[in-house]
């Protein structure tokens, strides 16, 4: 794996390090209660996203087992419809999705 790619990595690592701390202690009732935590969450999920968008190729068949394509459609879609995201889905993605990626992410 190239150099850049491993940066990108360690960048997806931590903003998925970071969302999780921000729901550490969390219901999902909180993001219908703070929308700091949306904002946060979203901006974590879009980093993760960003950096995926930016690992070559190459990089994603070394990590094969990685959902490139939705983590990086899951960003596009927080960035353009910012005015209609589902809470839901953002919370699951944090929470259950995102251990499962920092295993694999981790396991690299």
């Amino acid at each position: 794996m190239s150099a850049d790619d491993r940066i990108r990595i360690e960048h997806m690592i931590d903003a998925a390090e970071t969302a999780l701390r921000f729901v550490r202690e969390k219901k999902r009732e909180d993001l219908d209660a703070g929308e700091m935590l949306v904002f946060a969450l979203a901006r974590a999920v879009e980093i993760v996203g960003e950096a995926a968008s930016r690992v070559s190729p190459a990089g994603r068949s070394e990590l094969a087992d990685i959902p490139w394509t939705q983590i990086v459609g899951m960003r596009h879609r927080l960035d353009h419809a910012y005015f209609d995201i589902d809470r839901t889905i953002l919370w699951d993605t944090v929470t259950l999705a995102i251990p499962d990626l920092l295993v694999k992410l981790r396991a690299w």
